[in-house]
């Protein structure tokens, strides 16, 4: 029984990239990074596996990102250097394309998204859903992750959803703000430390999505986990080239050092992240 143990943790610590994220997560978190934009004086990611520019789409708007009377970059007031600043609700969605970034995968696909957000939701968001980070494949009927703020609570509530193919998730067709908070795939908090006088890290991660029931996701505030999304078929039907993350749906406020993971981060992971002296650029 001794024997059986022992190899049984032997052969856990051997296991690819085990050994390594438990003793050294800053350097797990580096192999890991897809990408990064700290929005230091550009739009462009300072680092990616694909495209680095940031398109914008909507409002007459279309083509590589450039500073709106809405969408600006403000020098000196991010959590780490600039900051993409969202000054009113507009129709414009910057984004980034997935491929290399995000790499979508038909079958047991996995990643993380990290992001500093400063803002006070009650005072600066204006009527309606508003979707700080968004990641979509074409139609979102065939799949939809998103962190959003409430439509009309007050307090709004903020939640992290991971929507599957419609007919999986809502097969009655029914609104999602009627729905009971069992019959939609979130997490789902009444409180959040969002404030306009604060930096605040969120962290999604999603793990085996499109592996039936395996599929897992995960929302952490500050370094420290705050639910997760289990029990659910998540499959999605999207195509890998039309996918895309996309920043500032309705949003108001401050945005900063966005960074893309090309699997789930682990507790300890997501820990370290928040605990970057200098933020994401320490991983480059």
């Amino acid at each position: 029984m001794r024997y059986s143990i022992r190899l049984a943790l032997l052969l856990s610590c051997l296991a690819p990239g085990a050994g390594l994220r438990a003793a050294d997560p800053v350097s797990s978190l580096r192999q890991a990074l897809t990408l990064h934009a700290g929005f230091d004086g550009k739009f462009e990611a300072d680092y990616s596996r694909g495209d680095p520019v940031l398109y914008l789409a909507g409002g007459g708007l279309s083509g590589p990102a450039k500073e709106t009377d809405a969408i600006k970059l403000a020098a000196g007031a991010g959590k780490f250097g600039g900051a993409l600043h969202v000054t009113k609700k507009n129709a414009v969605r910057p984004y980034y394309k997935g491929p290399g970034a995000i790499d979508y995968r038909e079958k047991d696909w996995s990643g993380s998204v990290s992001v500093w957000l400063r803002l006070t939701p009650d005072e600066d968001l204006e009527p309606g859903y508003c979707d700080p980070v968004q990641i979509v494949g074409g139609d979102t009927k065939k799949g939809f992750i998103f962190l959003e703020w409430s439509k009309d609570e007050n307090p709004r509530l903020f939640r992290y959803a991971i929507r599957p193919l419609f007919e999986i998730w809502n097969p009655k067709n029914l609104d999602w703000a009627k729905m009971t908070d069992a019959e939609r795939p979130m997490v789902q908090l009444q409180k959040a430390p969002f404030s306009r006088t604060r930096w605040t890290h969120a962290v999604f991660t999603y793990d085996r999505l499109n592996a039936g029931k395996a599929g897992v996701g995960k929302l952490y505030l500050d370094g420290k986990l705050q639910g997760t999304i289990k029990d659910w078929d998540l499959t999605f039907g999207w195509q890998a080239d039309k996918v895309q993350l996309v920043l500032a749906a309705a949003y108001v406020g401050h945005i900063d050092d966005l960074a893309a993971f090309d699997r789930a981060l682990t507790d300890a992971e997501v820990a370290a992240l928040y605990a970057l002296p200098g933020g994401v650029r320490a991983l480059r």
